[in-house]
Protein backbone atom coordinates (compact mmCIF):
# COMPACT_ATOMS: atom_id res chain seq x y z
CA UNK A 1 0.00 0.00 0.00
CA UNK A 2 2.73 2.27 0.42
CA UNK A 3 4.11 1.76 -2.43
CA UNK A 4 1.23 2.67 -4.51
CA UNK A 5 0.57 5.69 -2.21
CA UNK A 6 3.90 7.20 -2.87
CA UNK A 7 3.35 6.33 -7.11
CA UNK A 8 0.10 7.96 -6.60
CA UNK A 9 1.43 11.46 -4.32
CA UNK A 10 5.03 11.42 -5.47
CA UNK A 11 6.42 11.97 -1.59
CA UNK A 12 7.12 9.45 1.20
CA UNK A 13 5.77 11.24 4.06
CA UNK A 14 2.51 11.87 2.39
CA UNK A 15 2.68 8.12 1.27
CA UNK A 16 2.35 7.43 4.89
CA UNK A 17 -0.48 9.85 6.06
CA UNK A 18 -2.52 8.37 2.78
CA UNK A 19 -1.80 4.87 4.04
CA UNK A 20 -2.93 5.84 7.75
CA UNK A 21 -5.71 7.62 6.92
CA UNK A 22 -6.66 4.96 3.87
CA UNK A 23 -6.45 2.11 6.81
CA UNK A 24 -8.04 4.05 9.40
CA UNK A 25 -10.74 4.53 6.77
CA UNK A 26 -10.85 0.71 6.34
CA UNK A 27 -10.84 0.07 9.96
CA UNK A 28 -13.88 1.91 10.88
CA UNK A 29 -15.48 0.44 7.81
CA UNK A 30 -14.89 -2.95 8.70
CA UNK A 31 -18.01 -4.64 7.92
CA UNK A 32 -17.99 -3.12 4.62
CA UNK A 33 -14.86 -4.34 3.41
CA UNK A 34 -14.91 -8.37 5.19
CA UNK A 35 -18.62 -8.23 2.70
CA UNK A 36 -16.98 -7.03 -0.51
CA UNK A 37 -16.32 -9.46 -3.60
CA UNK A 38 -12.27 -8.28 -3.11
CA UNK A 39 -11.62 -6.67 0.37
CA UNK A 40 -7.95 -5.63 -1.01
CA UNK A 41 -9.88 -3.97 -3.60
CA UNK A 42 -12.44 -2.24 -1.54
CA UNK A 43 -9.15 -0.59 0.70
CA UNK A 44 -6.94 -0.17 -2.67
CA UNK A 45 -10.12 2.47 -3.56
CA UNK A 46 -10.23 4.30 -0.31
CA UNK A 47 -6.39 4.88 -0.44
CA UNK A 48 -7.03 6.25 -4.34
CA UNK A 49 -10.11 8.33 -2.99
CA UNK A 50 -7.91 9.89 -0.25
CA UNK A 51 -5.46 10.52 -3.01
CA UNK A 52 -7.69 12.79 -4.62
CA UNK A 53 -9.12 14.21 -1.78
CA UNK A 54 -5.19 15.20 -1.30
CA UNK A 55 -4.98 16.26 -4.58
CA UNK A 56 -8.37 18.30 -4.90
CA UNK A 57 -6.31 20.58 -1.66
CA UNK A 58 -3.25 20.89 -3.49
CA UNK A 59 -4.21 21.48 -6.53
CA UNK A 60 -1.39 23.89 -7.52
CA UNK A 61 0.96 22.22 -5.58
CA UNK A 62 3.58 20.47 -7.78
CA UNK A 63 5.62 17.67 -6.63
CA UNK A 64 8.62 16.70 -7.31
CA UNK A 65 10.41 13.14 -7.14
CA UNK A 66 12.90 12.67 -4.38
CA UNK A 67 15.86 12.28 -5.72
CA UNK A 68 18.33 12.08 -3.51
CA UNK A 69 19.77 8.36 -2.80
CA UNK A 70 18.90 7.21 -5.96
CA UNK A 71 21.59 4.53 -7.96
CA UNK A 72 22.37 5.63 -11.39
CA UNK A 73 20.88 3.10 -13.68
CA UNK A 74 23.91 1.13 -15.92
CA UNK A 75 22.25 1.30 -19.01
CA UNK A 76 21.22 4.21 -21.55
CA UNK A 77 18.03 2.09 -22.56
CA UNK A 78 16.49 2.64 -19.27
CA UNK A 79 14.62 5.39 -18.04
CA UNK A 80 16.24 6.96 -14.40
CA UNK A 81 14.04 5.99 -12.15
CA UNK A 82 13.42 9.87 -10.83
CA UNK A 83 12.87 10.48 -14.38
CA UNK A 84 9.75 8.32 -14.40
CA UNK A 85 8.54 9.35 -11.27
CA UNK A 86 8.46 12.99 -12.45
CA UNK A 87 6.78 11.88 -15.42
CA UNK A 88 4.50 10.02 -13.68
CA UNK A 89 4.10 13.13 -11.48
CA UNK A 90 2.75 15.09 -14.93
CA UNK A 91 -0.37 12.72 -15.54
CA UNK A 92 -3.28 14.19 -14.45
CA UNK A 93 -4.64 12.29 -11.47
CA UNK A 94 -7.03 9.59 -13.27
CA UNK A 95 -4.37 8.47 -15.45
CA UNK A 96 -1.63 8.32 -12.81
CA UNK A 97 -4.28 6.06 -11.25
CA UNK A 98 -4.97 4.15 -13.71
CA UNK A 99 -0.97 3.66 -14.49
CA UNK A 100 -0.02 2.62 -11.25
CA UNK A 101 -2.83 -0.15 -10.81
CA UNK A 102 -2.80 -0.98 -14.45
CA UNK A 103 1.08 -1.35 -14.27
CA UNK A 104 3.32 -0.64 -11.34
CA UNK A 105 0.05 -3.04 -8.54
CA UNK A 106 -0.41 -5.64 -11.64
CA UNK A 107 -4.12 -5.40 -11.55
CA UNK A 108 -6.14 -6.11 -14.80
CA UNK A 109 -8.53 -3.71 -16.79
CA UNK A 110 -11.26 -5.26 -14.61
CA UNK A 111 -10.35 -4.99 -11.48
CA UNK A 112 -9.16 -1.59 -11.79
CA UNK A 113 -12.31 -0.53 -13.22
CA UNK A 114 -13.66 -1.94 -9.91
CA UNK A 115 -11.22 -0.34 -8.14
CA UNK A 116 -11.62 2.87 -9.71
CA UNK A 117 -15.38 2.60 -10.19
CA UNK A 118 -15.44 3.01 -13.71
CA UNK A 119 -15.47 0.70 -16.90
CA UNK A 120 -13.09 -1.22 -18.38
CA UNK A 121 -13.29 1.15 -21.34
CA UNK A 122 -13.05 3.84 -19.49
CA UNK A 123 -9.79 1.92 -17.92
CA UNK A 124 -8.74 1.69 -21.28
CA UNK A 125 -9.01 4.97 -22.78
CA UNK A 126 -7.15 6.67 -19.32
CA UNK A 127 -4.19 3.76 -19.80
CA UNK A 128 -3.64 4.87 -23.17
CA UNK A 129 -4.27 8.66 -23.36
CA UNK A 130 -1.56 8.09 -20.02
CA UNK A 131 0.39 6.38 -21.82
CA UNK A 132 1.13 8.61 -25.15
CA UNK A 133 1.56 11.11 -22.46
CA UNK A 134 4.34 9.69 -20.78
CA UNK A 135 6.19 8.91 -23.96
CA UNK A 136 6.06 12.04 -25.07
CA UNK A 137 7.49 13.88 -21.71
CA UNK A 138 10.47 11.60 -21.57
CA UNK A 139 11.76 11.58 -25.19
CA UNK A 140 10.89 15.56 -24.79
CA UNK A 141 12.85 15.73 -21.70
CA UNK A 142 10.33 17.69 -20.15
CA UNK A 143 10.54 16.79 -16.37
Amino acid sequence: MHRTAYLLCGDWYLADDLVQEALAKAYSNWRKVQRADSPSAYVRRILINESRRGWRRVRNITVHADVDGTVADMSDEVVNRAELLQALQSLPARQRATVVLRFLEGLSERETAAVLGCSEGTVKSQTSRALIKLKSVLNRGEI
